[in-house]
């Protein structure tokens, strides 16, 4: 049997109904699933993928994040410390046979697995087979792209606890500032305050691997647009941010040519 994203989908669907669908964190997180595949799609086309790859692009991004419901409805929060999603995930694919309720056949389990126990690691590492590499790439890079539509049009207080003003009046802690204006991604156990998440949600453009993927955020202007949402009223981190923007800006120019 070959891959069937619809069949996957419907299933997909079925799992959703044991939780909250109203839940403002569940819908969220709905929503995003969605938008992943549909970067998957885009950057699978933009790639030239085969039909095959792009249609196990777009599996793996529908189950990528099948873990957070769980964790939302035991801890009702998105917070790494609360669960590790992606192992939960993988656990319930594959330590509980799930999978096979979304695909037939095993022939690409190693690829899935792999993918999602590794979408959200800090560094991305530890994969010798092509293929593989490639999706967890794929994947990885398409979560980034559809938080920053979370960033740009999602209710702050659902995800980060708290209104624009009182994000951008915090300070930055400074080796979050440190490690950003570096051209780092942010270590999630270093970051303290809402500032230092903000930030943190901004250098992940340092992590996307594909060329295309950049072009997405030329594109869609994301660097500008997530940086206008928080008005930074505290002078320090003002002026970290506006640095960080141009840096961010050449970054993404740069790596267009």
């Amino acid at each position: 049997m070959g891959l069937d994203f619809g069949k996957a989908k419907q299933v997909f669907e079925a799992y959703l109904d044991g939780y909250d669908r109203e839940n403002d964190k569940v819908k969220l997180k709905i929503i995003h699933t969605y938008g992943v595949v549909e970067q998957s799609r885009s950057l699978a086309e933009r790639l030239m993928l085969s039909e095959e790859d792009a249609s196990l692009a777009m599996i793996i991004a529908l189950l990528h994040d099948i873990g957070r419901f769980e964790q939302l409805k035991r801890f009702d929060s998105f917070e790494p410390a609360t669960m590790d999603h992606a192992a939960y995930g993988v656990e319930v694919l594959f330590g509980e046979g799930m999978i096979r309720r979304f695909i037939d056949a095993n022939t690409w389990d190693d690829i899935i697995r792999t993918a999602i126990a590794k979408h959200s690691d800090f560094i991305l590492e530890g994969i010798s087979d092509e293929r593989t590499l490639l999706h967890a790439k794929l994947i990885r890079d398409a979560d980034k792209l559809d938080n920053c539509r979370v960033k740009l049009v999602d209710d702050l207080e659902t995800f980060m606890g708290a209104p624009a003003a009182e994000i951008g009046a915090q300070k930055i802690s400074p080796k979050v500032r440190e490690d950003a204006l570096a051209g780092r991604s942010i270590f999630s156990p270093d970051r303290v305050t809402l500032m230092d998440y903000w930030v943190s949600y901004l250098a992940y453009f340092y992590d996307l691997n594909f060329r295309e993927s950049l072009d997405i955020v030329e594109e869609n202007d994301f660097v500008r647009r997530i940086f206008d949402r928080v008005p930074y009223t505290d002078p320090e981190t003002r002026e970290t941010m506006e640095n960080l923007r141009e840096k961010l800006v050449r970054y993404v120019r740069e790596g267009l040519k």
